[in-house]
């Protein structure tokens, strides 16, 4: 399993805890309601793609979504940074 830190200002933190009980459960609420929303998103990449050529999907998420970057379906190696780059390079 992963673990991700992030470093915040004194000011920051204050600021945190005047809004959310934990900020620790809200930062992790965040990443975790964030990761899921990708992997609907990457999951009905693969359904669709699945369907189209005819390939058995993968039972399970975790397996779905691995399945969906050997299939290169999603790439690991395109960040955001690089997608917005090629949209505005095509005139997008």
């Amino acid at each position: 399993m992963a673990e991700i830190k992030v470093k915040i200002t004194d000011t920051e933190l204050k600021s945190l805890e005047y809004v959310a009980y934990s900020v620790q459960g809200w930062c992790d609420n965040a990443i975790k309601n964030r990761a899921r929303k990708a992997k609907k998103e990457i999951i009905s990449k693969l359904l669709t793609h699945c369907n189209a050529n005819g390939i058995q999907l993968e039972t399970g998420e975790d397996k779905q979504v691995e399945q969906a970057f050997s299939l290169k379906i999603v790439d690991k190696c395109k960040t955001v940074a690089d997608k917005n780059a090629k949209a505005m390079n095509d005139g997008g």
